[in-house]
């Protein structure tokens, strides 16, 4: 043994005997050894070391504090769905989790859930959709480019979607406007439905209009691209005015996604807005068919992976043409070759869809034969463009719906027709 250990040892078995020899309590003696051995107050009653009664007390109260955290963090996250509204998700979530699910606040979350999910109501009232173009994040290099017009600025989105936030209005998912409902035969029709909202709450749909980033010039004050980050969140590709390329929240879907983020409860169960795409020009910012691009099987992959992940986080994906002209004056033929011609350039990497963009709010006579064919393709959400009223129509086959172009010449000529939504004159961007 180290003769320098073994003269502590034989130290502090002197000490001991000292103080059982002065007649010293066990307590008054367990706390001068407790001091003289520098583990004053650690163990209980002062014991010189924890013994496998304390050990085995210890361990109870770490892992009672350890469930207790556990349970505190399950019924964070459960709260958390139940503010986008996805109240089954969140009593489904409580119910899987390993947590002690007897306790009387998971019981009382559950029937809270429940009790809010009676509560929805369906809404029967008008529907407005809101559409988007891209955004301008930088006025000043936008100037004189024609882009004020067409487009809003990222500050003037980002005040709209709190003005819409504040007169209640909640984004819903397109396909909660109708029901399916089968008859004896087992054919299926559409039938007209309002969504279930929250009382006080106002159903809205959003969209962005052909997003394929065609004619937009780089270092212009636009982003020109959408792009995946390392988390997989769809982000926008702007270059700044120092000439460097950076990746963040600079157009419509990532800007809503954080507003989303921010405020959960402006999104119904998950729902964003319905993403134009067209195919003449490529798609999200990237040109995917062969024509002598070197790029072509990487681009396709990137759109291909983007699309996925847009679907994956509540994004409907739409047919806006391939073209991107105006349908109204297309033959029944071209209309035919234009629809199939996205289906392969652009389809195959969305996959199927179920909604058309008409361009320029172009729609085509219902009663026709390009009707029946459009349906029969399987594309039941037809979407038209007027200025500054809401329209919705529910037939057997497929529902009408017309939206309202959000840009620079609405906000300047059209403001009394959006004071519903926002306040016009506190949204304007001052660099205009």
């Amino acid at each position: 043994m180290n003769k320098k250990l073994w003269k502590m040892g034989a130290g502090f078995l002197a000490f001991i005997s000292l103080m059982y020899l002065t007649g010293c309590s066990r307590s008054v003696l367990n706390y001068q050894i407790a001091e003289s051995i520098g583990t004053l107050g650690k163990y209980e009653n002062n014991e010189p070391v924890e013994t496998p009664k304390m050990r085995m007390q210890r361990e109870q109260r770490e892992q009672e504090s350890e469930e207790e955290q556990e349970l505190l963090d399950i019924l964070a996250q459960a709260d958390q769905i139940a503010l986008g509204y996805e109240y089954d998700r969140a009593i489904s979530f409580l119910q899987d989790s390993e947590i002690d699910r007897s306790d009387e606040r998971v019981t009382a979350a559950i029937a809270d859930y429940e009790s809010r999910k009676n509560e929805l109501k369906e809404y029967r009232g008008s529907i407005p959709h809101l559409s988007f173009s891209n955004l301008i994040v930088d006025p000043a290099r936008a100037a004189g480019e024609g882009y004020g017009d067409l487009m809003i600025t990222q500050s003037e989105f980002e005040k709209i979607l709190n003005g819409l936030y504040e007169n209640g209005y909640l984004l819903v998912d397109i396909h909660s406007l109708v029901k399916i409902v089968e008859d004896d035969q087992g054919k299926k029709t559409f039938a007209e439905a309002g969504p279930k909202v929250p009382e006080g709450k106002k159903p809205l749909i959003l969209s962005i209009d052909n997003l394929n980033y065609d004619g937009i010039q780089n270092g212009k004050g636009i982003a020109t691209r959408l792009v995946l980050n390392d988390d997989g969140e769809v982000k926008a590709l702007y270059t700044d005015e120092g000439g460097h390329d950076l990746t963040g929240d600079y157009d419509v879907i990532p800007v809503l996604e954080a507003f989303i983020e921010e405020h959960p409860d402006f999104s119904f169960q998950g729902a964003k807005g319905i993403v134009g795409i067209s195919g003449a020009h490529g798609a999200f910012g990237y040109a995917v068919e062969e024509s002598g691009n070197a790029d072509y099987s990487e681009n396709r992959r990137a759109v291909r992976h983007i699309a996925e992940a847009l679907v994956e986080t509540g994004w409907t994906l739409a047919c806006e043409s391939y073209s991107y002209d105006n349908l109204t004056n297309y033959s029944f033929d071209q209309l035919t070759q234009d629809i199939t011609r996205w289906e392969t350039v652009i389809g195959e990497l969305t996959g199927k869809v179920d909604t058309l963009i008409f361009p320029y709010g172009s729609e085509i006579d219902y009663a026709s034969e390009k009707a029946v064919w459009l349906t029969n393709k399987g594309y039941v959400f037809l979407l038209g463009l007027w200025a500054d009223q809401d329209f919705r129509e529910v037939t057997d086959t497929y529902m009408r719906q017309t939206r309202r172009m959000i840009n620079g010449y609405a906000l300047r000529n059209s403001p009394a027709s959006l004071a519903d939504f926002f306040e016009v004159d506190s949204v304007i961007d001052e660099s205009r």
